[in-house]
């Protein structure tokens, strides 16, 4: 079956999403690096006495955060084998009409199943678009996303719970099929540039047979699980690289910043909200490592819509999102409305969820 999750020869690939070759090629220090500091952060607190302060909140940190988490990271090596194995046609076969209410939510879902970090998802957004996906399916697809994985929702659900979880895809879905309308309808009324690629429209097959015959035809033995799971520790590379930072970070944030000027410049105000936004443009971290530091953002600072800003906003004001949105369409207009449209809306249910 087809990889949909392999970059195609040629195309520029970002650094959270390099192929395997490029992963032999060099060492990837920054997943060796903050996996031995996790590593030593953990044993230490298991083995070290008398550290100092500031050691002993960074050690209990990643010695909590992975107590926490250790059982999603295994579902998350199980999802990313069992997606692995999803022929891409058949997540695009399944967008269905761009210009579209229905198109835009199928978008929209296609977006959140997919096990793809905000990068690695600008290379089948823009597949989608070569194929013919309307600009607003485009956008719905993007911005629904990056860190709506069914790896990284498993993981959060175990930092923030699952009804926290659950509301922050909604939130995002619905700020994707809202910002997808927008787009169509701004391409209807000729204020952006429609698509130049034809319109593919829905797949000749119906889904469900395709879904069907999958299943069906899947291996079952214990040597096909076996590389399955082997095929998802492989993969989750990417994931547990951002992961892994995104906790050494979390972790070093609680070390520094004592809880009571956090809690002053991170919390539920419009101050905080606006300074977890800087932040979010700032801080260049792949979406599986924005999920610890949004995690703290809601237990630590009580601001869940702090949180959910910092997930939401980094995708929209992410340079690479802009750029690769720029050279697929063409368009700068088209790139500089992604965070003009979005970012309102975020900030207004992140203002909303504060208020909770």
């Amino acid at each position: 079956m087809s990889d949909y999750r392999k970059p195609e020869p040629n195309k520029s690939v970002s650094p959270c999403c390099e192929t395997d070759q490029a992963a032999v090629a060099r060492l990837d220090y920054l997943l060796w690096m903050s996996g031995s500091i996790v590593l030593f952060c953990y044993l230490a607190h298991l083995f070290v006495d008398g550290q100092p302060q500031w050691l002993l909140t960074m050690t209990s940190s990643v010695h909590e955060l992975i107590n926490k988490m250790w059982w999603g990271l295994v579902m998350a090596v199980v999802f990313v084998g069992l997606l692995e194995r999803i022929p891409r046609d058949l997540v695009i076969s399944a967008l269905g009409q761009g210009g579209t209410f229905k198109g835009i939510v199928r978008a929209t879902a296609a977006g959140v199943l997919l096990d793809l970090c905000s990068h690695g998802i600008l290379m089948v957004g823009t597949k989608l678009y070569e194929r013919g996906a309307s600009l607003g399916q485009l956008m719905a697809f993007l911005i629904a996303s990056p860190w709506n994985s069914l790896s990284l929702t498993i993981i959060l659900i175990t930092l923030i719970g699952l009804g926290w979880t659950l509301a922050f895809i909604a939130l995002s879905m619905l700020i994707g099929i809202v910002s997808g309308l927008i787009f169509d309808r701004l391409v209807a009324s000729k204020k952006l540039p429609a698509n130049p690629n034809s319109a593919t429209g829905e797949s000749s097959l119906p889904i469900a047979p395709q879904i069907i015959a999958l299943i069906k035809d899947a291996d079952y033995s214990p040597k096909a699980i076996a590389r399955l799971l082997w095929d998802g520790l492989r993969d989750s590379r990417m994931v547990f690289r951002w992961l892994l930072f995104g906790i050494v970070l979390a972790a070093a944030i609680r070390a520094f910043i004592p809880l009571d000027t956090y809690q002053t410049l991170f919390g539920p105000t419009v101050a905080g909200l606006l300074l977890t936004l800087l932040a979010a443009t700032i801080i260049e971290v792949c979406s599986e490592g924005s999920a610890p530091i949004a995690a703290d953002l809601l237990s630590r600072a009580a601001a869940p819509g702090n949180g959910f800003t910092f997930l939401m906003a980094g995708v929209a004001t992410d340079y690479t999102e802009v750029m690769v949105i720029k050279d697929a369409t063409r368009s700068w207009k088209i790139a500089l409305f992604l965070p003009l449209l979005t970012l309102p809306q975020v900030l207004l249910i992140g203002y909303l969820l504060n208020q909770i």
